[in-house]
């Protein structure tokens, strides 16, 4: 690491959900600047102004609180190198696209999309750049008095960044290393649009990054062929010395086949490529999001560290202060990681067992209410303890545990058929009548003393047992038959034996 502090940066653009991708790469800029004490910087990226969609950047900003990752400055955050919203540096930006055309490192070009489509149309693999510049309509091939009058007449131009053939550009890369570029392959990429005043991504990158001292850019792989260009302008505005050390991060695969992950994956598979439920306003589609298929954001973020970095160690489960002092991002792989959902679903089926009963009883219990049950936390809580490691998610309960807040009714056919044999009446009744005798009905008297009456009257445990869960439950689940019995106290017992005997007979 050099002298410098280390500043990072997390730059959506707001142009609909969040993907589970950017949250990784979030994650991993959020990592890195903790493990080296350095800051995180939160930048909204909205110079592309017909993609924006409203309520986008409201969704980042919430998806971010949910999972815990914290930044120190930015939009919503405040600090010293605002504004942090590009829409809001027009300004700034317009100042260095001058500097640039001042220096001869850019220049002005008023080709319109037809001519650009007519000339794709005269030329294979047509590129913008020092072979075919000479041939367009552009400040290199007009006067100045032609390109002043151009702009003056209101023709909509943009600005293009002048890449120099013949030469190597050397990206510093600490999850690649040295990827070394021909200049010749660069075209001459569009940092400025006359329509709408704004820089492309390409410009406002490189001069937020710079004004706001960016030490390291954490980003996604698919802007490594953006590298050696973004290398280029740091050149050109003379500030090699201050350019920032890149880390392209492995892609996110799909789950089954090739290519990356999106969220027609999801919809197939059934999981959720989005932090929170996404409303989309331009088409009304709801997507779902891990917070409202009920994950925890702890599961989701363990998850997602572990797709595409690799801690040297066989631990598995780790929490955000862990996964801080274990970090090295050299440590990253450069191949894509496949996103093994159903693995997210053993994170989050982990960390159900890592909280304890209370918490998640806190959860659970809305969900009881709005069965209609009115319950105490001290039942409920006693409740997740016999049943939480049976699910993967707290609303998967309901269904496992309604049978301790809710008598049955029926009795599952199946279970019927193989469990309730033909002395099962008889030996319920008897039971019954074991059970009404107690007057410690806690759960080590009960097995106590029907493991003793069971023994004296030679029947097999297998079969007494069976018949009872049958009537406490309805069905052949449930922890054991003693937990159950010492939860629902000696009146429901004994009233759900004698509806079971009763039913069951008839």
């Amino acid at each position: 690491m050099s002298e410098r502090k280390v500043r990072v940066r997390f730059a959506p653009s707001p142009t609909g959900a969040l993907h589970i991708g950017g949250v990784r790469t979030a994650l991993y800029n959020y990592l890195f600047a903790r493990k080296h004490g350095g800051d995180l910087v939160f930048r909204i990226e909205d110079t592309d102004s017909n993609r924006f969609v409203p309520g986008a950047e409201e969704y980042i900003i919430e998806s971010f609180q949910w999972l815990g990752i914290k930044f120190d400055e930015g939009v919503s955050f405040g600090g010293n190198y605002g504004p942090y919203r590009q829409s809001e540096r027009r300004d700034i930006y317009k100042k260095y696209v001058q500097q640039l055309l001042d220096a001869d490192k850019a220049y002005i070009a008023f080709d319109t999309p037809a001519e650009l489509e007519q000339k794709r149309s005269e030329v294979q693999n047509f590129q913008y750049d020092a072979h075919t510049r000479m041939q367009m309509r552009n400040s290199l091939t007009m006067s100045a008095e032609e390109v002043q009058q151009a702009i003056a007449d209101g023709e909509q131009y943009v600005v293009r960044f002048k890449v120099e053939p013949g030469r190597e550009v050397h990206v510093c890369d600490m999850i690649r290393g040295e990827v070394v570029i021909k200049s010749d392959i660069i075209d001459d990429k569009v940092l400025y649009k006359s329509a709408d005043e704004l820089p492309t991504y390409h410009l406002a990158n490189i001069v937020d990054d710079h004004l706001m001292e960016i030490s390291h850019v954490i980003r996604g792989e698919e802007w490594l062929p953006s590298a050696p260009l973004h290398v280029l302008l740091y050149e050109a505005f003379g500030w090699a010395d201050t350019m920032p050390t890149f880390a392209h991060l492995p892609l996110l695969l799909k789950p089954e086949g090739k290519g990356k992950l999106s969220k027609r994956d999801g919809d197939r598979l059934g999981f959720p490529v989005f932090p929170l439920e996404w409303h989309d306003p331009k088409t009304g589609e709801v997507s779902s999001g891990y917070r409202e298929s009920g994950y925890f954001p702890e599961a989701v973020l363990n998850f997602l560290a572990l797709l595409g970095w690799n801690p040297g160690t066989e631990q598995e489960l780790f929490s955000l202060d862990e996964l801080v002092e274990a970090f090295d991002i050299s440590r990253c792989s450069k191949a894509g990681a496949k996103f093994d959902y159903q693995k997210g679903i053993w994170f989050n089926h982990e960390y159900m067992l890592k909280k304890s009963n209370e918490e998640i009883a806190n959860l659970f219990a809305p969900i009881v209410a709005n069965n209609g049950i009115d319950e105490s936390m001290e039942r409920i809580t006693a409740v997740v303890g016999m049943m939480k490691d049976r699910v993967n998610f707290v609303k998967e309960l309901w269904p496992l545990c309604s049978f301790f807040f809710i008598p049955p009714t029926t009795y599952d056919e199946k279970t019927v058929k193989k469990r309730w044999k033909e002395d099962s009446p008889r030996v319920m009744s008897e039971l019954a009548a074991v059970l009404e005798g107690l007057s410690d009905f806690s759960l080590e008297n009960q097995e106590k003393v029907v493991h003793a009456w069971v023994e004296a009257k030679g029947y097999k445990l297998g079969n007494v047992m069976n018949a009872w869960r049958l009537a406490l439950v309805g069905e052949g689940k449930g922890p054991g038959m003693f937990d159950i019995s010492a939860f629902l106290g000696k009146e429901e017992t004994l009233r759900r034996m004698r509806r079971a005997i009763e039913t069951l007979n008839a």
